[in-house]
This record gives C-alpha cells, structure tokens and sequence, in this order.
C-alpha cells in the first residue's frame, strides 16, 4: 500500500495543492485535475470541512487518485486526517513527531523545510519526503542536492508552468503547485475545462523532464 501510493505521487509527479476558501468545489476541483492525468490531491486542512472532503474524495476517486491531508501541523492533526481517510500526509514545517504518526499508519509523509539544515534534519526524522517551501528559484534546490543528493525534495509554492521542468531538472522527484494550478480565477469561475487543461499541461511536462 505504502508503495503504491508513492507510485502514484512520484508518477507523473504533479501534486495539486488544492486551498479554497469554500469546500463546495472541492470534489469538482478533484475530477477536473483527474481528467487532466493528476493522480495524487492534496487537500489543505485549510479548506473548511477539510476532513470530510479529504473523506469523500477518497472514496469517490479511490481507483484513479490518492488524496492526502496538506498544512498539517501537529501529531494530532496527522492522526485525525487519516482516520479522516487521508493516504499520504503534507507539513509545511519540521515536526517529526508527525512522521512517527503516519508511519504507523504505512502513510507516506512529507515535512516543511527550508534550508539544508532543516531539510536534513526532516530526512533523518524518517519522512519521506522533504517538502522544500517557500522556494521559486529551480537553482536553490540544485545547490542544495550538491551536498544533500539522498534528499526527495518536492519544492512548493513557486512551482509554475514556466519553471516546473527546471524544478525537474534540478533533480526535484515531484512538484506540488498550488495557485498556478488551482488558481482564485478557476475557483471563481468555475472553470473546470481551463483547470483540466492546464493540469494535463503540467502532466505532459512531468512525463517528459521528470528523471525517475
């Protein structure tokens, strides 16, 4: 199961960061971007009634998509997010406390860094994962796999359309984007055609600079 689920964010390697002031679209949200080739969702515990989102959109896209819990910040909130359903879970800080919790789960995790001093010390406290954020510059991740190349960094926050193959490039094992994919505008307008589009966009590059 465990692997499974790391298949699916490691391939193709986008995962939507999906942050919405409203939880009426969310499942909607999930379709769109499943239509577009994403296999993995992130649902920010952001989003009102984040755990029953995180709840349904599990069972209804089980067989295409893994959903996990992302802004997860304590040991609690872990726990709670996968009795909630949630198959992988997202910090966007440095709580290792958090990793023993999904750990026990068989849940895949990813711990908040910023610099090469955290990242480390998230990798050392058994995730996964190294969710490196905020970043913009594909370069800052390079330098950083210099010294550190055992880390799995999934940078956030500055992941756009035009730099996502240099994230790749820069040996990143998958991207999380969230506003350049989930925009306020595609939300607003319920666009779920432009959200499919653009995801199967961001899918296309994925498959073709992602170095597995």
């Amino acid at each position: 199961m465990h692997s499974d689920i790391v298949d699916r964010l490691l391939n193709p390697g986008v995962i939507p960061v999906i942050r919405a002031d409203s939880s009426e679209n969310i499942l909607a949200v999930c379709d769109a971007l499943i239509a577009g080739g994403i296999r993995a969702l992130e649902i920010t515990l952001t989003v009102p009634n984040a755990l029953a989102c995180i709840t349904e959109a599990s069972r209804r896209f089980g067989p295409q998509a893994v959903t996990g819990a992302g802004s997860v910040t304590s040991a609690q909130a872990c726990r709670d997010d996968i009795a909630a359903g949630a198959q992988f879970i997202v910090s966007s800080i440095m709580r290792p406390e958090i990793v023993s919790v999904a750990r026990d789960a068989h849940c895949p995790v990813a711990l908040g860094a910023l610099t090469p001093t955290e990242a480390q010390a998230a990798f050392e406290a058994g995730a996964d994962f190294i969710k490196v954020f905020p970043v913009s510059d594909p370069a800052y991740i390079r330098a950083m796999h210099g010294p550190l190349p055992h880390l799995k960094i999934i940078p956030t926050s500055g992941v756009s359309i035009q730099n996502v193959s240099e994230f790749f490039a820069a040996g990143c094992v998958a991207v999380a984007v969230g506003s350049n994919l989930v925009s306020s505008k595609i939300l607003r307008e319920k666009n779920w055609a432009e959200l499919t589009r653009l995801a199967a966009d961001y899918v296309a590059i994925a498959r073709r600079f992602h170095k597995r």
